[in-house]
């Protein structure tokens, strides 16, 4: 932790409200929706900003991929500080979750060409080694404007089965190159992407600046993400230094969604 004072222990999680234009600009209404929720609560996440125009995940998405977006973010992060409390913006890319229509018909990109295990996924492309070492980029491009719209931090979006996710699971990456196979090189993409993400907190923002991730404990899939494997995940994020640690779960009552045994 940074030492950031935050005014109470409450704190808005992400949720997507698909009211953005069909550019991923801000509309006025999302403004006024954080507006409305700011003050009692002490922090506030924003809901995802993919950080390519090949990484919106669903209709009516924010973007955050490009300068133009700086100036309608920004007046979300003024509404929210406005009212005494801290705005922090949620960065991600869907990755093969993508629907080819949200793109123009593109296809969507992920580590392997292996479509999501669900009724009409699209198969991606597989990035190429380079194109890995561009996406690495676009995160730190996004921290960069988020910091410039103003807000107090950003939560790297590595859970929910989108693209971070993607390079950690074993199930959508089965890559033979050093982005792939074994955990340790799985887990290159998701540390690469958190110290894009300090560089760029050191360059353009100050030490309060708040850094969080958000990640899936497990996945459903065979292969895919276990307990265990997070664990690791999670001692080599904290290694490298993170604020806070988001988890993503649908039903806090019950301990594993792979163990079925377990009640």
């Amino acid at each position: 932790p940074n030492g950031t004072e935050l005014k109470n222990r409450l704190l808005m999680a992400p949720m997507t409200t698909c009211t953005g234009y069909f550019d991923g600009t801000v509309t006025s209404e999302l403004v006024e929706y954080y507006r409305a929720r700011a003050g009692s609560i002490g922090t506030i996440i924003v809901e995802c900003c993919f950080i390519d125009d090949y990484g919106l995940a669903f209709p009516g998405a924010i973007g955050i991929d490009n300068d133009e977006k700086v100036a309608g973010l920004a007046k979300i992060a003024a509404a929210i500080k406005a009212e005494g409390s801290k705005a922090i913006l949620q960065i991600y890319h869907g990755g093969r979750m993508v629907d080819p229509q949200l793109i123009g018909g593109r296809q969507p990109v992920a580590p392997s060409a292996i479509a999501a295990p669900r009724d009409g996924a699209a198969t991606p492309r597989a990035l190429s080694g380079a194109e890995v070492e561009g996406m690495i980029a676009k995160f730190g491009e996004g921290v960069r404007r988020a910091i410039q719209a103003g807000f107090d931090g950003v939560e790297i979006h590595g859970a929910n089965t989108y693209l971070i996710q993607q390079f950690y699971s074993p199930n959508s990456n089965q890559r033979d190159d050093e982005w792939g196979g074994s955990r340790d090189n799985r887990a290159k993409f998701p540390l690469a992407v958190l110290d894009i993400t300090h560089k760029m907190a050191r360059q353009y923002a100050d030490d309060a600046f708040i850094i969080g991730y958000r990640f899936s404990p497990e996945e459903m899939e065979v292969p895919g993400i276990r307990f265990a494997d997070t664990m690791y995940l999670l001692e080599k994020l904290a290694a490298r230094g993170v604020d806070y640690l988001h988890f993503s779960v649908g039903a806090t009552l019950r301990p594993s969604i792979v163990d079925t045994t377990d009640p």
